[in-house]
């Protein structure tokens, strides 16, 4: 069972806030092995090594940013745990040439991801600070093919689809329509659904007919909000 919240109870010392470039490789070889054991695609797993975790997570919370958990980054919002990131990613089956929307962008972390994986990423966020943070370190990190953007009222960003994937980090109740219609027929949407207590990820693929989809495994996210979700 995968939430959105860190261990109970866990310290952070903020007495020691510096840590080594040795430190941070050693944990991105500890994460590098747990990705393999969860059979996330080394394709996936290169590009999850390849972003520096540690810049999209709290400073109070550098030193644990490769650890298999997920973590606060403020305004209710949490950055998911390294491996359930993996595995939804890898679910997209993302090619060089495709167009991939993120939904949720949170502090930039999955965006970051699909940045080295899709010929370009377009992800949308529906509060205001997390937005421009995420903007201004995106930029700073070098990740060009990143556009982010504020959510509205509709959900994703119709402006630019189709899509060839649709990653989303929130949970919806039920599976949104209008998400569905912002896919290419053939593409990917890997989306949370079900109640706010826990929710299923969902692999869904849009047909000449409509779309099918299968359910992967339970989680719990922060709700999603919009037309076609839940309320704000």
């Amino acid at each position: 069972f995968r939430r959105m919240v860190g261990p109970a109870g866990r310290q952070v010392d903020t007495r020691n806030p510096h840590i080594g470039d040795d430190d941070f490789e050693r944990a991105r070889d500890r994460l590098r092995n747990t990705l393999l054991r969860a059979s996330v695609s080394a394709r996936v797993v290169e590009a999850m090594l390849r972003v520096r975790r540690e810049e999209f997570v709290l400073a109070s919370e550098r030193a644990y940013a490769y650890d298999d958990w997920s973590m606060a980054i403020g305004h209710r919002q949490a950055i998911s745990q390294p491996s359930l990131v993996a595995r939804m990613i890898d679910e997209l089956r993302t090619e060089p040439d495709h167009a991939v929307l993120d939904v949720g962008t949170g502090s930039g972390y999955q965006a970051a991801v699909l940045s080295g994986l899709a010929e370009r990423v377009v992800t949308v966020e529906r509060v205001p600070q997390l937005t421009e943070q995420a903007r201004l370190l995106l930029a700073r990190l070098g990740y060009g093919n990143v556009e982010a953007h504020q959510a509205g009222e509709e959900l994703g960003w119709p402006e630019d689809a189709p899509y060839d994937g649709i990653i989303v980090g929130a949970g919806a109740p039920s599976l949104p329509r209008s998400l569905v219609e912002q896919l290419v027929v053939g593409g990917r949407m890997v989306i949370p659904v079900g109640p706010a207590a826990q929710q299923e990820v969902r692999v869904v693929v849009r047909t000449q007919s409509g779309f099918e989809t299968r359910a992967s495994e339970p989680v719990r996210f922060v709700p999603l909000i919009g037309k076609g979700a839940w309320r704000g």
